[in-house]
């Protein structure tokens, strides 16, 4: 967001407005102390003005800014670690529960396959979305079985390249994602005049 841009600052206020106070309500109920509390509610507003450019979906925005503030506690606690114990009786999370990491992601994936040169768009959205096994895209495209599989696994390698450019993952010993975190780099700009 550019800090000159009037547009850019008054959407910025728009959201504090909405969400300062429940964000603050929120961090109270799973931090004690008060002054600890408005500090981590101001982390959480630079995060989102540091990853607004990151939210491609604005019907997910509440969901997405208690994402970052459940993130700033935990990363609140981590820091503390060696100071304090974290309670074992924090309150759970009812209203509004964490999204699954992988269901997440797996709503872009579209997105980002048609961002792909459409020879290897059209490989993926055959295979992966179509139900195309890869002998039979070779049929379809009147090319080899081993171009095929060449074009197909070249088409995954370049959708892995551009989430790992878009996102940091972190993975469990089985390789599942249990969380990401977004980076700007690639993210096109979101337009919050609408809330």
């Amino acid at each position: 967001m550019d800090r000159l841009n009037p547009a850019a600052i008054h959407q910025f206020e728009r959201l504090w407005e909405r969400y300062n106070r429940q964000l603050l309500a929120f961090i109270r109920s799973r931090v004690s102390d008060d002054a600890e509390a408005e500090d981590l509610l101001q982390e959480v507003f630079v995060r989102i003005h540091l990853n607004l450019c990151c939210l491609r979906d604005l019907s997910k925005l509440e969901s997405w800014v208690y994402q970052i503030t459940r993130n700033a506690i935990t990363d609140h606690y981590r820091a503390r670690k060696d100071l304090i114990e974290i309670p074992e009786t924090l309150p759970i999370e009812d209203e509004y529960p964490e999204e699954d990491p992988a269901t997440e992601i797996a709503s872009s994936l579209k997105e980002l396959v048609l961002e792909l040169p459409p020879a290897y768009r059209e490989a993926l959205l055959l295979t992966e979305f179509g139900g195309l096994n890869q002998k039979a895209l070779a049929e379809k495209l009147g090319i080899s079985l081993s171009g095929a599989k060449s074009r197909v696994q070249r088409a995954r390698q370049m959708l892995r390249d551009m989430l790992l450019a878009c996102c940091h993952f972190e993975l469990d010993r089985r390789g599942r994602v249990i969380a990401y975190q977004e980076r700007c780099c690639c993210c096109a700009p979101v337009d919050l005049i609408e809330l």
